[in-house]
């Protein structure tokens, strides 16, 4: 539950204070996360169009 006076969050066993958290490292992960999935995503496509190709 949020404190408005000073923003503090509890988050399970986590004190959390507003502006506190790395937001370098969640930019990081996100950027990866988006590789990964334009990745996977040319590898389905390619793996589609080798089996449209072969006729299977």
């Amino acid at each position: 539950m949020a404190d408005k006076d000073n923003e503090i969050e509890l988050i399970g066993d986590f004190v959390v204070e507003h502006g506190d958290m790395n937001i370098e490292e969640h930019e990081k992960t996100f950027e990866a996360f988006i590789r990964f999935v334009t990745w996977a995503v040319v590898s389905i496509l390619i793996v589609l169009i080798f089996l449209a190709l072969v006729g299977a």
